[in-house]
């Protein structure tokens, strides 16, 4: 695992930090990787995913196995941007993730370059960035892992308080806004409940999907009306409630 490196991004007009894992056996081959890009929850860092899911440990003990492909995971910072392109276009992160650091990652590590090599996966605000990210840029990836995904329906981000609302996501999607005018263009523009219906289902399909959460996370409501809104549109996936809260 690298740490602490930056992309330099001219859409972001800042450095961008990520880490990076190496699968065993890359520094002395000459053999290219599929690549999962894994994104960390709200006020976490790219490092997250080591420091406290031991992704790392994880990862090499399941090539071992033979349970997974050797791959590169690149973890980059999101901040608490819920990887979207705010709607003054401030801070177009997902702008940024597209166009520059995937081809980055591409030109600087023996990565593949096709579309069934790439993943996309997170948890929390990281599980709803990986579902707007492979649904939005579908041509791009060839699957999608949504864990206790943040991906609120219109009417739970209609019922924030407007102190939540405006910390978390006014500067996002719009300030100062109540109730339904909570729900603006930008908001549908990233939000999977809207993207199953506003994208064309073919396109979608050619996308795997995987969501899982646990059975007492405060976000299990929303995450099961997400599987039954996919079941209604008729969008395969599969989705597993497990014995679990909101925590590593």
């Amino acid at each position: 695992v690298l740490e602490g490196l930056t992309l330099e991004s001219k859409i972001m007009k800042e450095k961008v930090a990520f880490s990076i894992y190496l699968p065993p056996g890359y520094e002395n081959g000459t053999r290219e990787y599929p690549v999962v890009y894994l994104l960390h929850g709200y006020t976490d860092e790219e490092i997250a995913w080591v420091q406290y899911g031991r992704m790392d440990e994880l990862v090499d003990k399941a090539i071992e196995k033979g349970d997974l492909p050797p791959m590169i995971i690149v973890m980059p910072d999101g901040g608490v941007t819920w990887y979207v392109n705010d709607y003054k276009g401030k801070k177009p992160w997902q702008d940024m993730f597209i166009k520059e650091m995937v081809p980055y990652i591409e030109s600087n590590y023996r990565a593949r370059d096709k579309k069934e090599n790439r993943a996309v996966a997170g948890l929390s605000m990281g599980g709803y960035g990986a579902l707007h990210i492979g649904m939005r840029n579908h041509e791009l990836f060839c699957s999608v892992g949504a864990i206790s995904s943040g991906s609120w329906r219109d009417q739970s981000l209609m019922n924030f308080d407007q102190k939540q609302y405006d910390k978390t996501y006014g500067f996002l999607f719009g300030e100062d806004l109540k109730g339904n005018d909570r729900i603006t263009d930008t908001w549908k523009s990233f939000s999977p409940f809207h993207l199953i219906r506003d994208i064309p289902l073919e396109k979608l399909k050619t996308v795997k999907y995987y969501l899982t959460c646990g059975d007492d996370d405060f976000l299990a409501a929303d995450n099961s009306q997400l599987h039954i809104d996919m079941l209604d549109v008729g969008l395969p996936h599969e989705y597993r409630v497990k014995d679990g809260n909101h925590n590593w």
